[in-house]
């Protein structure tokens, strides 16, 4: 008996040894498909990445396009203002010009006005003569055009 126990523990050895290395092949499958599905999951992590890189690239690209779209509208905005402003400058300066010539103006009025009283007669003023200074058709000297620059006024 004896030596049947001696080959039933020499077989139970194999069978042990058998399942271990089962066991052994068992984990080194395991561990093969682990290592796998982590490169795949690094692989679908680096891609990520890289797309998320691609999208702030593209979205940098579209912000400097917008950047200068805006820059060039603030830039034509400015020259209309300025435009603008130089016209508004003209335009006072008309404004000034003219309000000058209506004091003048009304000062003539009013001086023949004053003046009819002095004279007594005063047929002189009714009917004036063509050629006179009062004819508001020959007022040549007020059509005369009132010119100003940009250039007249410093701030």
């Amino acid at each position: 008996m004896a030596s049947s126990s001696g080959t039933s523990s020499g077989s139970s050895l194999i069978q042990n040894s058998g399942s271990e290395e089962n066991l052994q092949a068992l984990m080194d499958q395991r561990k093969r498909k682990r290592m796998i599905s982590n490169r795949e999951s690094a692989r679908r992590s680096r891609m990520r990445k890289q797309k998320h890189l691609d999208d702030l690239v593209a979205q940098v690209a579209q912000l400097k396009k917008e950047n200068h779209q805006i820059i060039t509208s603030i830039n034509i905005t400015t020259q209309h203002y300025l435009n603008v402003e130089a016209d508004n400058s003209i335009l006072r300066a008309q404004v000034s010009e003219l309000s000058h010539r209506l004091e003048f103006l009304n000062g003539i009025i009013s001086l023949l006005n004053s003046s009819n009283g002095l004279f007594g007669d005063s047929s002189i003023f009714n009917e004036p003569a063509p050629d006179s200074f009062l004819n508001p058709l020959n007022m040549s000297y007020l059509n005369q055009p009132i010119s100003a620059s940009a250039d007249m006024f410093q701030y």
